[in-house]
């Protein structure tokens, strides 16, 4: 048996990482973007714009991390209930047809991830994703199938809790 809430907390751990590291590159893209060696000399010199649309876009993701981060901390992954089958917040256990089994975490937008529960691999993804798209109320013994480009991917639900 999984532990949800502390499966929760390791996304958050992740995703305030993450964000740690959006933000120190957002500083290192401002300050190369506004040091005087990398004022444009003429039309032609680049540099300081190149770094100025690096710090926008790093300042975008860190601002996509902050509402992930918001949507996780909100986030109450409740008990399956198979009268609603799969929903946001469940662990599900899917199994392939070489029998190969994968941990699958549904949770809110933004927190895409692996991670490691004791030993067990854990695939975090979200509700929006196809595979979470394709699990959302099937329940266990369902088989849940998705299209990926030309192939065709099919599993079993295994165990959800």
């Amino acid at each position: 048996m999984m532990d949800k809430f502390l499966l929760q907390q390791q996304v958050l751990e992740r995703l305030a990482e993450d964000l740690l590291q959006a933000e120190q590159a957002v500083r290192a893209a401002h300050e190369t973007a506004t040091h005087e060696e990398n004022i444009a000399e003429n039309k032609y010199d680049t540099l300081g714009l190149e770094a100025a649309y690096l710090a926008t876009g790093q300042a975008r993701r860190a601002e996509a991390i902050r509402q992930a981060m918001t949507n996780w901390r909100r986030f109450r992954p409740r008990p399956y209930d198979a009268s609603k089958g799969i929903q946001l917040g469940a662990l599900v256990c899917l199994v392939d047809s070489d029998d190969k089994q994968q941990q699958i975490f549904l949770g809110p937008d933004g927190g895409s991830m692996k991670l490691f529960s004791g030993a067990q691999l854990v695939q975090v993804i979200s509700s929006e994703a196809p595979l979470g798209r394709a699990m959302l109320g099937k329940c266990e013994g369902d088989e849940v199938s998705m299209q990926v480009a030309p192939i065709r991917q099919q599993f079993e639900v295994l165990r959800v809790q």
